[in-house]
């Protein structure tokens, strides 16, 4: 029984109050305080659990169903988009094995090397979208050595860190990719005798992330909050995807591959593709560009990009789930503008991109040039409908500042 000058053990309210006040040995609740109770245990036996479950376990994704959505994405890059998968599939079954035997599984690293506009970053971008695990891409241009002007190797996990949500657990578990990885490598071959804060000691510091250990970072970044307490995080389960151009490279390919034979021919010579040497590539060839020994052995996985021609540009124009046509269509569509392309304006579209060597990203400044005067005028016209033919793709693109560039 409870008496008028009974009250809430929890909230202190009195029995005139409340509703219900429930007695218990040497105190009371209300319905109110009840409630809540009840919340917080329910909370507390069925979400927590199954938080930690999905942690535990991660949802296999096949290597051909992830290529699968690749190819919706990326156009060519086979031989990319099928090492890429086997690396993501493996780093699953990795997170996900508790075999209780002596074989460790050790995680395997890639390095994807191809020109500027060939599709490296779209392909991190694309492997982001499809993966249930923490993925982030850092940028390794702004790196230097630990105590200059710049980001320490430890931002790149801060990032990581960011799209966890500060869950330690979830980020051990991510995907990070590194990109423009070939600018961190040192001006010549030799070891350097004087600081060489954005190269050669970059790559130094970033042997102890990508081998696996622990390492204490900056929950918010760079040096710009000194007071801040570092975050604990093992690096062990991280798999690291590195992207870089690699400027140059084909003519140390090219020295390697002897395409240059001295004295007499060989009838047993080997016919080397000149325009795509890139496939070629190993080990030995990124050592030689500037990335130390210890860096290149901790990437077991090398592969290219194939220099995109033609067909394959006309391709990611029209073809990709996000392709330029498709993009641009939805933002004439927007103002109630119907927008299509002739197949020749494409082509010319095509040949400007060929001619100024900007891979896939050339397609876009073009695009632009071409679109730039209807993209000002139409919105605010009672114009409905634009159709960009070859006469019209080369009127506006000659009128622009981009025709008036130096082809190298």
């Amino acid at each position: 029984m409870t008496s008028k000058k009974s009250k809430c053990s929890f909230c202190g309210l009195s029995r005139e109050e409340v509703q219900i006040l429930i007695a218990g040995v040497t105190g009371h609740i209300c319905e109110n305080c009840a409630k809540q109770a009840n919340q917080i245990v329910a909370e507390e036996f069925s979400v927590k659990p199954q938080e930690s479950n999905s942690k535990n376990k991660l949802e296999l994704k096949f290597p051909k169903e992830i290529k699968e959505k690749l190819d919706e994405y990326v156009i060519g890059q086979e031989e990319a988009k099928k090492v890429l998968s086997v690396a993501v599939y493996n780093h699953y079954k990795r997170l996900n094995s508790e075999s209780n035997d002596d074989i460790e599984i050790e995680k395997s690293n890639v390095v994807l090397i191809g020109r500027t506009g060939t599709g490296k970053t779209l392909l991190a971008k694309t492997i982001a979208k499809l993966l249930k695990v923490p993925f982030c891409i850092a940028d390794a241009t702004v790196l230097t050595q630990a105590g200059y002007v710049g980001e320490d190797v430890e931002s790149v996990l801060s990032r990581l860190l960011q799209v966890a949500d500060y869950d330690v657990e979830a980020a051990e578990r991510g995907i990070v990719f590194i990109d423009e990885i070939d600018k961190i490598a040192r001006k010549d071959d030799n070891p350097s005798i004087t600081r060489d804060v954005s190269g050669e000691g970059v790559q130094q510091a970033l042997l102890k992330l990508l081998e696996g250990s622990e390492v204490n970072v900056p929950p918010q970044g760079g040096r710009k909050h000194p007071e801040q307490k570092m975050i604990q995080v093992n690096t062990k389960n991280i798999l690291f995807i590195c992207g870089g151009a690699f400027d140059g490279i084909e003519k140390l390919i090219a020295q390697r591959v002897n395409r240059q034979t001295i004295g007499f021919s060989t009838t047993d010579q080997i016919d080397i593709d000149s325009d795509s040497l890139l496939q070629y590539i190993n080990a030995t060839d990124i050592k030689n560009f500037g990335l130390i020994p210890e860096l290149v052995g901790r990437f077991p996985v090398l592969s290219y990009l194939d220099p995109l021609d033609p067909l394959a540009l006309k391709r990611i124009l029209t073809e990709p789930k996000n392709s330029l046509v498709k993009q641009y269509e939805k933002i004439f569509n927007i103002d109630g503008i119907k927008l299509s392309f002739d197949q020749k304006a494409l082509d010319f579209i095509v040949t400007k991109a060929i001619e100024y060597k900007l891979g896939a990203r050339g397609l876009r400044s073009i695009c632009e040039a071409v679109l730039t005067d209807a993209m000002f005028e139409l919105p605010s016209s009672n114009v409905k409908s634009l159709k960009v033919t070859e006469a019209y793709a080369k009127g506006r693109f000659n009128k622009s500042k981009m025709a008036k560039l130096k082809v190298a």
